[in-house]
Formats: structure tokens, sequence, C-alpha cells
């Protein structure tokens, strides 16, 4: 990762498409270490995470993250999911946060000198582009090491610098005395969180 110590930089994290990037490399994110490897490298001025929260339920099992991120430094912008049948009768939960996203990097964009992305969704591009065009670098983190990759090539090829997720895992990864909690693992009977 190449950063300037003056630096204006924020970190837009898409929770879902995160979570499945780091699952699918085998390890869990320590989300304190994450904003302190940042915070060493240049001037952060903001870490936003984006999670839609099934608001039915008495219990939400990514609610004690939310609110671990909402005191530990980050910013959330979440928002009730939408439960839908698809075709074939199954129950599924969307959730998408791109345009929360996106609205968000484009009014911060003349406070900040570079746009830290976690996504490989390739509808951000356009985004990538448009904030590119007001002078401001992007790093996309995601990975390429899963099977399929979890970045999209059109956001791959956009972006300014691509950092390998699983090269960060040393850095950010949970360990065993963490006590952050980690995002849980739906089960086979929960819904289906869509992303998009």
């Amino acid at each position: 990762m190449t950063f300037y110590p003056q630096e204006r930089v924020a970190l837009f994290i898409d929770g879902a498409n995160l979570y499945a990037a780091a699952r699918a490399l085998g390890f869990d994110i320590d989300y304190k270490r994450l904003l302190e490897v940042f915070a060493e490298e240049c001037q952060l001025i903001r870490a936003f995470y984006y999670t839609a929260l099934i608001e039915d339920q008495e219990y939400s099992p990514i609610r004690p993250l939310v609110d671990w991120l909402d005191y530990n430094g980050y910013t959330m912008v979440t928002k009730p999911t939408k439960e839908f049948t698809d075709s074939s009768g199954r129950r599924k939960i969307k959730g998408n946060m791109d345009i929360e996203l996106a609205i968000d990097v484009m009014e911060m964009a003349e406070h900040l000198d570079h746009v830290v992305l976690f996504s490989g969704d390739g509808d951000f591009r356009r985004l990538v582009e448009a904030v590119q065009r007001k002078g401001l670098r992007v790093t996309v983190v995601s990975t390429i090491r899963s099977a399929p990759p979890m970045i999209a090539d059109e956001l791959r090829r956009q972006a300014d610098t691509f950092v390998e997720l699983e090269e960060l895992a040393d850095r950010i990864a949970r360990t065993h005395g963490n006590r952050a909690p980690a995002v849980p693992s739906t089960g086979e009977d929960d819904p289906i969180l869509e992303s998009a």
C-alpha cells in the first residue's frame, strides 16, 4: 500500500462484501487492527462501514459487531433489509448498500486525497472513475485468490491501486485473544442475505 503521511484518507467498507471475501480466504477481520494499520500509514479522516440489518428479528446476529464498530471509531451506515421470495419459493433477504456508499464517497471527496474502497463489486467502477476525475486516488481492497475471485475485473482495472486482501491478513486478521465481535456466519436454514 502506498500512502503519503499527510494524505487525507477515508475507508469505505462494504460490510457484506468484505466479510464474504475474508471468509473465502479463511480468516476473520480484526476491525481494531484494521483501523490501526491505516492510521499508521496516513491521515485517516473517517472509516465508514455499510451493512443492512434485519429489523424484525428479536436478536440480529450482526448487532454486536455493529454496536462494537459504532463505539470504536467507525461511522456506521445501516438500513433495514427487504424480504422477498425468489422464483423457487425460497425466502431471501436483500440489503444493498451501494447507493449509500456512493453518496458518501461523493460527499466526502472534497475533504479527501485518497479513497480506500473495501469491495469487489463491479457496480462501483463508475464511482471510482468519478472520484478520480475529482483528483482523488482510489485503492480497492478485495481478493482474486478466492474461487471465484471476489473482485470484478472492471473495478480492479479502474482502481489506481488494487490491494489483495490476503496480503493484509497477517496485519488485520483476528487473533484468538481478541474480544471484538466477528460477523457471525448464517446457518443453512437462515435466509440468504443478498448484496445485489
